[in-house]
């Protein structure tokens, strides 16, 4: 090659031949203005101080070993890049660019998400404690709101040639998928993120619905009060868990998330402002949750609150045989006494059973904060005691257990960082885990999104308690992923999206299910297709920031749109908002 015989050829001249001669030109050079009595350049030592470091005849040659090593300690660090990349390159090319995307991701989360993801929370932390200590954000509320207001009458004045949404960006969201629906609507800009009031006489917090659930924890703990669901992730907003739904460990006492709030207050489709509870417009307080935004712009929310304690003491216990599991689960989950129930199912017959209760008083040495950054992922905590075959009892500070599975976002991290777990990493990184799930969706890319969807499943399946047996069974033949999480909560008979069969309360199971499916010839649609199926046929419920397979007439015989859809028409919500469906299904996200 050219490049090659510039080196090689000595008719064109070597280049260190060449440096030599350079250099012996400019000693003779500094050598005559010497004679001269020229002191050199500006800037340049003086002559005299440069003699002794000369030798007679020979300070080019005694110089030029240092020159070559100086250039080959530059050169050294391009040429180590220079393999490793041609040696990634080589094992990508072995392994696959897909498998690389899926299994590597990793080397940008820890450079690059884990930083900003810090940067992120120290602001949001800091700028919700200045507001609410300054308490401008009532003030604030007011103007806010009408300018919501103002944001949609002109967009009725303008004709109101396409749908409303809000502005919030899709990859804010906790949903793994970005709605394309921002792209073609009227985005209505909502920027509502604080804490109102707490009024502990009536024992309600108001809320924006932007607020998260780190912000509630971080404020009411801080004052000794908690909501009696506060769902696990940090990031997760009000607004989300009630135009969504929401649920902790404590739903067998209290409901879903929606169960614990008192009132709403929204902007309508024409602009004006509305306040409903269970006594007031009472249908649209119950038509609310679930609606995913397509009844109106949540503004606010009045949740209920409860005196907390400073640790929870958690009992845990392994149980083997699938029947065994689903009886204590049930036996646990119907006992009052117990403000904390949750399973982990590690395999079809294999589970930690969690129950706790709130408490002032800690014996020290069954303390355990679990929610320090050194400390070992909640999830592989909890699998000790099944790996050893005992029992146990700890005394966990409140927030932490809260937020307990929020370090490893579950055990998804583990798919990111398979080395998150590892003591190393985790007393020298685990400050900054983990990512925000925002940013993880807003770097995933087209390509990697699809790849998750063939080889991830994200889903949580509300169904009947007397049919978690057979709902096991069904989650292990249609996708068999482990572990899975199980929360039981009560479903009332109240109107709405969401609701039991008969008209009595009735005691539900949330299954979650996280993670790469290890059933054979796994295919995304066909697989989630059965399961939706068997869901609807136990009157069960998917939670809709997953993705959704159904059609839009197996999505009406999941959920009840009676109230719904009349409400739509009333409030004149059906030019102004998309159907609940069209927000939620395959076809509207990627």
């Amino acid at each position: 090659m050219k490049s090659a015989g510039s080196w090689s050829d000595p008719r064109r001249g070597s280049p260190l031949v060449a440096a030599r001669v350079s250099a012996h030109r400019t000693s003779a050079t500094r050598a005559n203005r010497e004679a001269a009595g020229d002191p050199g350049l500006p800037g340049l030592p003086a002559t005299g101080a440069e003699r002794p470091r000369r030798g007679a005849g020979g300070g080019d040659r005694r110089r030029e070993p240092a020159a070559l090593t100086a250039r080959r300690r530059t050169m050294e660090p391009a040429v180590s890049l220079a393999v490793c990349a041609l040696l990634f390159l080589l094992w990508v090319r072995v392994k696959g660019l897909e498998f690389v995307l899926i299994h590597q991701r990793w080397v940008f989360v820890c450079l690059f998400l884990l930083p900003l993801s810090l940067i992120f929370d120290i602001y949001y932390y800091v700028r919700a404690w200045v507001v609410f200590k300054l308490s401008s954000a009532p003030r604030l509320h007011e103007q806010r709101v009408r300018d919501i207001q103002k944001q949609v009458r002109e967009w009725k004045e303008q004709g109101s040639k396409t749908f409303m949404c809000t502005g919030r960006p899709g990859w804010l969201t906790v949903s793994l998928r970005v709605g394309k629906y921002k792209k073609t609507h009227k985005n209505i800009m909502i920027n509502l993120m604080d804490i109102l009031e707490v009024d502990t006489k009536k024992q309600i917090v108001r809320v924006e619905p932007l607020v998260t659930m780190g912000q509630v924890t971080a404020l009411l703990t801080s004052i000794g009060w908690t909501l009696p669901v506060l769902p696990e992730l940090d990031d997760l907003t009000v607004g989300g868990l009630i135009m969504g739904t929401g649920i902790e460990s404590s739903s067998h006492k209290y409901g879903l998330f929606q169960h614990i709030c008192t009132a709403y207050e929204l902007v309508l489709a024409d602009g004006s402002f509305v306040r409903c509870t269970p006594s007031e417009n009472s249908d649209l307080f119950y038509a609310v949750p679930w609606s995913c935004g397509t009844l109106g712009f949540l503004v606010a929310a009045e949740i209920r609150i409860i005196p907390a304690k400073k640790y929870v003491k958690l009992r845990f216990e392994p149980v083997r045989g699938l029947e065994a599991i689903c009886a204590k689960f049930t036996h646990e989950s119907q006992r009052q006494e117990n403000h904390f129930v949750e399973g982990l199912l590690y395999s079809l017959d294999e589970a930690v059973i969690m129950t706790g209760v709130m408490t002032d008083e800690a014996e020290p040495s069954k303390l355990n904060s679990i929610g320090n950054y050194y400390k070992p992922w909640f999830f592989k905590h909890v699998e000790n005691y099944l790996k050893t075959n005992r029992e146990g009892l700890e005394y966990i500070p409140l927030r932490h257990y809260y937020h307990r599975h929020t370090r490893s976002i579950f055990w998804e991290l583990q798919d990111i960082i398979p080395f998150g777990n590892n003591p190393i990493f985790r007393y020298l990184f685990g400050w900054m885990v983990p990512p925000k799930i925002s940013l993880l969706k807003l770097t995933q890319g087209e390509t990697l999104r699809k790849l998750y969807e063939q080889h991830h499943v994200v889903q949580d399946m509300l169904v009947p308690m007397k049919c978690l047996q057979q709902a096991l069974h069904t989650f292990q033949n249609d996708i068999h992923v482990y572990p899975i999480w199980l929360c039981p909560f009560i479903l009332p008979s109240q109107p709405g999206l969401v609701h039991p069969k008969g008209n009595e309360a009735e005691l539900y199971i949330d299954i979650g299910a996280y993670g790469e499916p290890r059933v054979k010839h796994f295919e995304a649609r066909s697989c989630m297709r059965q399961l939706e199926k068997f869901v609807r046929s136990v009157h069960g419920f998917q939670m809709l920031y997953a993705d959704c397979y159904m059609n839009r007439e197996e999505f009406w015989e999941m959920f009840d749109g009676s109230l719904y859809h009349k409400l739509r028409e009333k409030l004149g919500c059906q030019d102004a908002f998309p159907e609940v469906y069209d927000k939620i299904c395959k076809a509207a996200r990627h």
